[in-house]
């Protein structure tokens, strides 16, 4: 079914801009090649820090294997917006400085996404995308794009307008071509097609391009990818398809078709956002497998353990044991298929967490305090990838 008409907006070619009328110091550099201007001082300090080697070093990045990714999330845009602190990855050098000794690894967390990097028709902001990537290679990090199409955070623009198939088309391809042609080369991997089924295996009828394009969009979003960026590794993500289930079943299916096809479709991610009220999926790996036994990389995007907090808001030790046991075996899951080199956890600190905004009842997901004080959880990822160290 059609949406509600609005009156047309006439078709106009993308003004792409970097600058905004008032942006935090750290931003402006961000975008400014490294000739032109040199790094704010506190910039510099964190990256001088990551320079030194990390060798040796009581880290994440430091106790994994070579060749593998361990990530986070960046925290910024979303729900952070409306929260009682400044923007954590422009302002919170604590916070850079941490995620550069932890992690090889970054996604950005909302900055990629739509409503935020192509806020309106004809205009791009590309501040925030562009400080992280430069900050990651300034820290020796890869890059996950995060995300193409999807249903949800998209603009009132696009959700909005009146436009014919032939222009929503056009404006798909337009996109893609303008965000994975601008970052070419340095994002490993991008989510091109996000959260595209529900949990019965059939197409969401929310997300806009399939459901005024058709299924067909999905095949020609990773074909438009791959010709901006064909370095880059084009990935299916969704939550909820940990287990082999209705919903990854038909990823599955899907993902056979299309390489039958030809299109370049090069791995498939479950997000993995997890609760403690419910039973850790025992078939990850097994599910993850049967993804790599097609030729497909595989990849944990978005971990985190949520948990019902008792009054007063701490976590028992109990509660700390089975998060840790969480984190574990999906580590462990991950590291049991080849193919599997990625691994993303949703968000490293509490400080900054979705969690609590969307699950109230529910938090102390991530693996470290709001004071960055290293929960069980993170031992625990930190001990299984220095157990592979060598082996892998």
């Amino acid at each position: 079914m059609r949406r509600a008409r609005t009156p047309r907006t006439p078709f106009r070619l993308p003004r792409i801009t970097t600058a905004l009328a008032a942006v935090p110091l750290a931003l402006t550099a961000a975008v400014v090649p490294a000739a032109a201007a040199p790094a704010p001082a506190a910039e510099r300090a964190t990256t001088e820090r990551a320079e030194r080697g990390h060798h040796g070093r009581d880290t994440l990045r430091d106790a994994a294997p070579k060749g593998f990714f361990i990530g986070t999330a960046v925290a910024g845009g979303g729900h952070h917006a409306e929260q009682p602190y400044a923007d954590p990855f422009a302002y919170d050098v604590e916070y850079r400085d941490r995620m550069a000794r932890e992690f090889n690894s970054l996604s950005a967390e909302n900055q990629m996404k739509w409503e935020y990097i192509h806020p309106t028709r004809d205009y791009y902001n590309f501040y925030p995308a562009d400080a992280i990537v430069r900050y990651a290679q300034e820290n020796r990090q890869v890059v996950r794009g995060h995300t193409l199409l999807w249903h949800s955070q998209n603009p009132a623009w696009l959700e909005e307008g009146d436009f014919s198939d032939e222009e929503l088309r056009e404006i798909l391809h337009e996109h893609i071509t303008t965000v994975v042609g601008r970052y070419a080369g340095r994002i490993q991997q991008w989510d091109v097609a996000n959260e595209i089924f529900d949990e019965d295996g059939e197409y969401r009828e929310e997300n806009i391009w399939i459901r005024e394009l058709g299924p067909g969009i999905v095949a020609d979003a990773f074909r438009w990818a791959h010709e901006a960026d064909p370095r880059a590794k084009l990935f299916f993500n969704d939550y909820g398809v940990e287990s082999v289930n209705a919903k990854s079943d038909a990823y599955y299916a899907l993902i056979q078709e299309l390489k039958a096809d030809g299109v370049p479709v090069h791995g498939f991610a479950p997000q993995s956002h997890l609760s403690t009220r419910y039973g850790f999926p025992g078939d990850l790996q097994a599910n993850l497998q049967r993804f790599a036994d097609l030729g497909l990389e595989t990849a944990i995007t978005e971990l985190d353990v949520r948990m019902d907090l008792p009054e007063g808001g701490e976590p028992t030790a109990a509660q700390q044991a089975q998060q840790a046991d969480y984190y574990r075996r999906a580590l462990q899951a991950c590291l049991g298929v080849e193919t599997c080199n990625s691994f993303t956890i949703w968000g490293f600190t509490d400080k900054y967490s979705w969690v609590p905004v969307f699950f109230p009842s529910e938090g102390s997901a991530t693996v470290m305090t709001e004071d960055y004080e290293r929960k069980p959880a993170y031992h625990a990822l930190q001990d299984t990838l220095r157990s592979v160290r060598g082996k892998r």
